[in-house]
């Protein structure tokens, strides 16, 4: 009796993929499909590439204090500190990060850097194009993960007028 359902089940299967053969594919042409990211539908928490923030005065708001660096279990965050000098301020703190990479051949997106962060430094952008095929380019520097420059009040009001 259960050689006759098991073939009634197979058969059954075999008659929706034989229904679905002559129908026409439905594909969404992700590069260029609708929607403000060419097609990419984010969720709210989505953990992407991640984002270096800065403070509304333009200056880096990671302070070198490693604690991203002590959370991360897969150990792909790299960081050198170095002291700020009154003529050159690159962050509100004592110290900066001199350097600050991330290993992303290692990285699982966890977010426990994001929430070990005191100073909200360390984000999780929306950013999901890293595939590449040579390993190297996947290590990116303070340089590729800083955020753009704040539109300062003085270049706002002179581009109103």
């Amino acid at each position: 009796m259960s050689i006759v359902r098991d073939l009634a089940a197979v058969a059954k299967g075999m008659s929706v993929t034989f229904g679905e053969i002559f129908q026409p594919t439905e594909v969404e042409n992700y590069p260029d499909g609708p929607g403000p990211f060419r097609g990419a539908k984010f969720e709210e928490r989505y953990r992407g590439r991640h984002v270096l923030q800065r403070d509304e005065n333009g200056l880096e708001k990671c302070v070198a204090c490693f604690l991203c660096a002590a959370a991360c279990p897969s150990n792909c965050i790299h960081i050198e500190a170095a002291e700020n000098t009154a003529e050159q301020r690159i962050s509100s703190a004592e110290r900066y990060a001199k350097v600050y990479n991330i290993d992303y051949n290692r990285c699982i997106f966890c977010g426990y850097c994001v929430e070990a962060c005191p100073t909200d430094a360390i984000t999780h952008g929306h950013g999901f194009e890293l595939s590449s095929l040579n390993t190297t380019s996947l290590v990116m520097r303070k340089e590729d993960l800083l955020a753009p420059m704040p539109d300062s009040p003085a270049k706002l009001e002179s581009s109103t007028q």
